[in-house]
């Protein structure tokens, strides 16, 4: 385990922190691979019934390290992205899963909410899928995940005129469920998890399954997204606007 994901299992519940505030918990491929190991063993672990996932106080997360995701998505043999693993383990995970939102959710950030069941956000939070300033198209099966959890309309606003919503409109547009004061994230997740951890284990994992698109076609969107961004990458506009983005960083 890299010292910027932190699991904890708290009787029944297992908490999963991203721990990188310097870098706003941007995520490298040590983080993605660390958090789906936490996913699949809890997945095998009766002893689990709940997870949380959060990035603690102030900030949930920036998205992908871009220096790290563009090293490596630019490289003449790219390797499979951890990215994907992660992902995956979401879209095969049985167990509720619970996300406390405190602070921005950019990217991947947003995209991997709609793969919980649960969501969290203190009155501070933003969410934005930035992909199509950077020349990109969506990823993580938000194409899919988004217009059935939302509308369609929103999903637009949101991955192609890459709007950010605030805490509030993403409460109305249905993928928040409550609003809290910020900083209460975390204890208010933990309030839900002993709820659900009360509840019959079966009946929960059955119900979940039903209010859930199947796997196999969760998967198949995930890999067809990932062919289409890895074009993407390499594309005249993306090379254009991540040199534009480092630019701006630089000054």
């Amino acid at each position: 385990m890299t010292r910027h994901i932190v699991v904890a299992d708290e009787g029944a519940t297992r908490v999963i922190t991203l721990r990188r505030p310097d870098r706003k918990n941007a995520i490298t491929d040590a983080m993605y691979r660390d958090m789906t190991a936490a996913i699949e063993s809890a997945r095998e672990d009766p002893a689990i019934a709940c997870l949380i996932l959060t990035g603690g106080s102030g900030v949930f997360t920036a998205g992908n390290d871009l220096e790290e995701f563009l090293a490596q998505a630019t490289a003449t043999a790219p390797p499979e992205p951890a990215a994907i693993a992660f992902l995956t383990a979401l879209a095969h995970n049985t167990k509720p899963l619970i996300a406390a939102v405190d602070g921005a959710a950019v990217g991947i950030g947003t995209t991997m909410l709609f793969h919980c069941d649960y969501v969290l956000a203190s009155s501070t939070a933003t969410f934005s899928t930035p992909f199509i300033h950077l020349g990109l198209v969506p990823e993580g099966a938000s194409s899919l995940l988004m217009p059935h959890a939302m509308g369609s309309h929103r999903a637009f606003a949101m991955l192609v005129l890459g709007q950010t919503f605030t805490a509030e409109a993403a409460h109305a547009a249905g993928f928040v469920n409550v609003v809290v004061s910020p900083g209460h994230t975390e204890a208010e997740a933990r309030k839900v998890a002993r709820d659900i951890c009360k509840l019959p284990a079966e009946a929960v994992a059955i119900s979940r399954k039903l209010l859930r698109p199947p796997p196999e076609a969760v998967t198949s969107r995930i890999a067809q997204e990932g062919r289409l961004f890895a074009e993407r990458m390499r594309s005249k506009e993306a090379i254009t606007a991540f040199k534009a983005f480092f630019a701006r960083k630089r000054h």
